[in-house]
């Protein structure tokens, strides 16, 4: 473990999720590492969330519950309530591969003075969360690699909060791809220092909002082209065309 053990701020947003909140609050219970801020940004949840959080209540940082404009917003809200060094996101619905994910990316992130990290992810079946359906193996950055169809899976991508206090929070104007245009912002257009650890990090169920109907893929992409040009940067049309192609070698590669 690091000698000064700096501070982790985990944040879950969640909305009427009650069948899997708890996963996702025990998984951060879980970690081995020593100082972890966690903080859960509820929308409003009207089907028992609420009863599952207040269980935890003593082991949870901070939590609020209100109604919001979406997923980013509630981010944008956690944001707002950390304060550690360093700042990831896990969705109600994700589990951390392991118990030492966290304490992993604080070495990596020390190791490689950098101002983000992040690891490979799996997705896994609803039900059972040791079944493997796809894999998303990334890679380090290099410049221009989002032209290919690149980009890092967002659930594993942890920040230091400095980073939004300079460069800024999720925008709302992408209801879609906001982690996208937040990802291509830091990395592409402001090049922020960044890490790659080669291990899966995160168990992601299937069925998030972009990848859960053709339509939402087609709008999530044509989110994703306008990401490109609010950051004043020029995109390449094979981009679009790379990038929903990537998900499908994702389906063969083995954990």
């Amino acid at each position: 473990m690091m000698k000064n053990n700096p501070l982790v701020s985990i944040i879950t947003v969640v909305l009427n999720r009650k069948n899997t909140i708890e996963f996702a609050i025990k998984s951060v219970l879980s970690q081995t590492y020593p100082n972890i801020e966690y903080i859960i940004v509820d929308g409003g949840s009207t089907d028992g969330t609420i009863d599952v959080i207040k269980k935890y209540n003593k082991y949870i940082s901070k939590w609020i519950s209100e109604p919001d404009n979406g997923i980013y917003d509630g981010m944008n809200k956690g944001l707002k309530l950390a304060e550690g060094e360093i700042i990831g996101f896990l969705n109600s619905d994700d589990l951390y591969a392991n118990e030492n994910v966290i304490g992993t990316v604080v070495k990596a992130i020390e190791e490689n003075s950098a101002d983000c990290c992040w690891g490979d992810l799996v997705y896994v079946d609803k039900k059972n969360t040791d079944k493997i359906i796809r894999y998303w193996k990334s890679s380090e950055f290099k410049e221009r690699k989002f032209k290919r169809g690149w980009m890092p899976p967002h659930p594993t991508f942890f920040v230091k909060r400095w980073v939004y206090e300079k460069y800024g929070y999720f925008n709302l104007d992408f209801p879609i791809a906001a982690d996208y245009e937040l990802m291509l912002r830091l990395l592409e257009k402001y090049k922020i220092r960044s890490c790659y650890v080669s291990k899966v990090l995160v168990k992601m169920r299937t069925g998030g909002k972009s990848n859960r109907t053709l339509v939402n893929i087609i709008k999530a992409n044509i989110e994703c082209y306008k990401a490109w040009k609010v950051n004043d940067l020029k995109p390449s049309y094979i981009t679009f065309v790379l990038k929903p192609l990537s998900k499908i070698f994702q389906y063969f590669k083995s954990y």
